[in-house]
């Protein structure tokens, strides 16, 4: 490393840095204040003085961790909740503080939170939900910085705990196909970067193998669904002009959305269309959906443990494998009827 720690301080990597001081601690404490190019270039700084401003924290713990980060967009998918209480959980009696960071997109390859985390006062792990790290990102952490692990996303170089979404995919379709539907839309949410395999594309990637496992090919289209909720006649209109018989959406929220954009157009679910969604939680118990059921609780507790190995400096330990997922059959699907969307224009 090529600073020493004991003497960098805010203003050593404001002078290296040339901005202020009060620019370099907008950085740390809130780097989306900061511009991108700035905010790489103060971390780029305190990375190569071996900046960590946790030097007091861990004098008064005898060395002992003293903190995690928790980032995950809880604001854009509701389920990152039921994760963090599993993490919550494993940490209670650890004495260990959990501090929790909201990221604007499940669906953006890079968080610019993340770029600060490591160099945060008593940031000693790291925990990532949903949102996969850059190639550059990822180097540098596992370089400099707090060991980390991701949940629900992967990366070749950091240790992640995964749910068995290629799988909940296939049981989606087994259940179609058994029930005599031909053809399904699968609703999902804007990608935004193909550099990454996201959990709905690892759904879809099982939807579409079991699809043409069973001499099915091209029985899965795909349907982009808007991101203003606002737009969800469009939605209802778009699924409505594949043919399908059947719906398969992503997570339960958009799965929500799904019905009733279906509701407002005509359409009687399941007696005309047949709908799926994939969580299963309050949600999708009170609206009736058949849904895959993930282990939410059981996979925050995982990358917890996972976590405190690394933490106590135990090694990294194989990644668990997928934790496995299940199929919960409710009101919502039922066998295709033939012609049973066939309407006049009129109810269209």
């Amino acid at each position: 490393m090529a600073g020493n720690s004991s003497r960098a301080t805010i203003y050593t990597i404001a002078e290296r840095a040339g901005v202020s001081i009060s620019t370099v601690s907008l950085a740390i404490n809130h780097p989306h204040r900061v511009s991108e190019s700035t905010r790489k270039k103060i971390v780029e700084v305190a990375r190569a003085l071996g900046y960590r401003p946790d030097g007091a924290w861990r004098a008064r713990t005898g060395g002992r961790p003293v903190g995690i980060a928790v980032a995950a967009p809880f604001t854009s998918y509701s389920s990152y909740s039921r994760r963090l209480t599993g993490i919550l959980d494993r940490l209670r009696d650890t004495g260990i503080d959990v501090m929790v960071y909201d990221l604007e997109s499940a669906q953006s390859a890079e968080a610019p939170l993340l770029d600060a985390l490591p160099i945060r006062a008593g940031v000693d792990g790291i925990i990532v939900m949903g949102v996969p790290l850059s190639r550059e990102g990822g180097a540098k952490l596992a370089d400099w910085g707090p060991p980390v692990v991701l949940l629900d996303a992967s990366d070749p170089q950091t240790p992640s705990v995964l749910v068995d979404d290629h799988e909940g995919g296939r049981l989606v379709a087994r259940h179609l196909l058994e029930l005599g539907h031909e053809k399904v839309a699968f609703v999902h949410d804007p990608q935004r970067s193909l550099d990454y395999v996201s959990a709905g594309m690892e759904r879809a990637g099982g939807l579409i193998g079991a699809f043409e496992s069973a001499g099915r090919p091209g029985g899965v289209v795909p349907v982009e669904a808007p991101t203003d909720a606002a737009s969800d006649d469009a939605l209802a209109a778009s699924v409505l002009a594949t043919g399908a018989t059947a719906v398969f959406a992503s997570h339960d929220e958009l799965a929500s959305r799904t019905l009733v954009a279906l509701r407002r157009a005509g359409v009687r679910v399941p007696d005309e269309l047949s709908l799926v969604g994939y969580d299963d939680g309050p949600l999708a118990a009170g609206l009736g959906l058949t849904t895959v059921r993930q282990p939410f609780e059981e996979s925050g507790r995982a990358a917890a443990e996972l976590l405190l190995g690394l933490m106590e400096g135990r090694g990294p330990r194989p990644n668990p494998g997928p934790l496995p997922v299940e199929l919960v059959v409710r009101e919502t699907t039922a066998a295709p009827r033939v012609g049973a969307l066939e309407r006049d224009a009129g109810r269209r």
